[in-house]
Parts: C-alpha cells; structure tokens; sequence
C-alpha cells in the first residue's frame, strides 16, 4: 500500500493497528483469526497460539475471549502487552497443528494446558464441548491423550484440577452453561448427575430427555436459556407436571443461578435430604 496509504488509513480508521508491527483493516478488529494472524507476525517465529485462542480457533466456542494468547520458547524474550499475553513452554513442531493456516496448539495440549491454568468453569465447559458429538471411540481417545499430555507436563501446578476435570466431563451437556451448572453441583458436594437423561415410556418409548438427573431419587435439574426459556416456557411447565405425576420433582436453574446457584443448591440439598429420607 505504501507508507502514506496506511497512515491515511490509520488515521480515517480503515484501518487499526492493535500492536506495533502489524496492521489490520479495522472492521476485523474483533475477528479472532485476524488478531491472531497479527499477533503471530509481530511475534515471529517460533511460536504457537495457545490457550483459549487455541481452543477457540479449534471451534470450542466456550474458550472464545478477546485476549490472544501465544506460547514461545524459554530462550525467547517476547513480552505480553494489552490483548496479547505471551506464555513460555518447550514445545516441538509435533505439538503445533496448522487451523486455517494459522500456527496453533494440537488440541489434547491446548485443553490439557488450559484444564491447569485457564478459569476452572470455561476449562470443563471447553473440555466437555470438545467431546459432544464424538463417537465413544473417539471421546476415549481424547481423553486419553489429554491425560497424556498432563503426564507430561514440566509444571505440576494444576494437574489435580485437570484430573478431577477430564474424569467429570462427559461431552454429553448441550451447552457451555450446563456444563459449568454440572461442575457447581459437583463442587458444592452433590452427587455426580447423570447427563442428558432420558425418560421413556413402560414399554420403552421415548419422552424426555432432561438436561442432569438422578433417578435413583427422581430429581431433575434443567438449565434454561433466557432465549429459548421464553420460548417455551408453558411448555417446560406443563412437562414439569407430567414429570411430577410420574414422581419427578424439576428444578430450574438460569444464567443468574450460575453466578449466584445458593438457591438451586438449597433446592436441591432440600429435595435430597426429603427424599433419602
């Protein structure tokens, strides 16, 4: 374009600068594979993207924040600076995966990091997206070379966090929500639910599938989206009366639950001790 052209550009705003040696039209300033690409050219090599970017760009939208996050090795001096972090881990050209032409973390050693270092709920929520979809097959083998790569750390900080982490996720949790209200349960010393379970008929036929269960004392938790909640909400009424009339109690947990769930645990704690009764 030519030294002119991009100041011009910079200054009517067609184009941003989001750190100093690169360049960028401004209209992708909130595109992660932009800031991305961007944040790998003012590193240069060697370096990888890790982390939530990492998992991000793998497709596990739980881990997509602003923040790019970039690993380098120890022998390199690159500093952090606002919207990028830079991290400093030994690595080998086997641990890096190429993603839309893009230098990224392969991703059983980005979920293994983040399970260590990342926020708790966003690392279960990512973990356990990574495994929806996934043939029984498949999900064993994820899991197996995410606890692979845990073993192989060279930091031990963490690694009990993530163990408890990857025995937990199921990949069953329809949503990054239901995961992190699955984990709240857990750590506030709740058995472990079922996920995704499944209601039919005497003679087997499908009617329900509720979000974490367990049958044993008839108690279902369900997690509602304000979008789709509003939707259907005389619906999720009148199937909680069904559920009743076949024992079920159902309680209702929202966004508001997950960053305050004092009331779904009481709930909970309440209809558990009435029915181990």
């Amino acid at each position: 374009m030519g030294r002119r052209a991009v100041l011009e550009g910079l200054r009517t705003g067609v184009l941003a600068q989001p750190w100093r040696g690169a360049v960028i039209h401004a209209a992708d300033a909130l595109n992660l594979p932009t800031l991305a690409q961007a944040a790998l050219i003012v590193v240069g090599p060697p370096a990888a993207l890790s982390g939530a970017t990492s998992l991000a760009l793998h497709g596990i939208s739980a881990a997509h924040e602003p923040t790019v996050h970039l690993t380098v090795p120890y022998d390199r001096r690159v500093e952090s600076r606002s919207g990028l972090i830079v991290h400093r881990a030994e690595f080998t050209e086997f641990d890096v995966v190429e993603v839309d032409g893009l230098a990224v973390f392969s991703l059983d050693l980005a979920l293994a990091d983040f399970l260590c270092d990342g926020d708790k709920r966003t690392a279960f929520a990512a973990l356990d997206e990574a495994m929806r979809g996934l043939s029984s097959d498949h999900c064993l083998k994820l899991r197996e070379n995410v606890r692979d790569r845990l073993l192989d750390r060279r930091s031990k900080r963490g690694i009990h966090r993530a163990h408890m982490l990857l025995a937990l996720a199921t990949g069953r949790a329809e949503s990054p929500p239901e995961s992190v209200l699955r984990l709240i349960v857990v750590e506030a010393g709740l058995p472990v639910p079922e996920a995704q379970y499944e209601i039919t008929t005497i003679d087997g036929r499908h009617l329900y599938v509720l979000d974490m269960a367990w049958p044993e004392l008839r108690i279902a938790l369900e997690y509602d989206g304000f979008a789709a909640h509003e939707e259907r909400s005389d619906r999720d009424a009148e199937r909680d009366q069904r559920l009743a009339g076949r024992g079920w109690v159902t309680i209702r947990a929202t966004a508001a639950d997950l960053r305050d769930p004092s009331r779904v645990l009481a709930e909970l704690r309440t209809h558990f001790k009435r029915r181990a009764a």
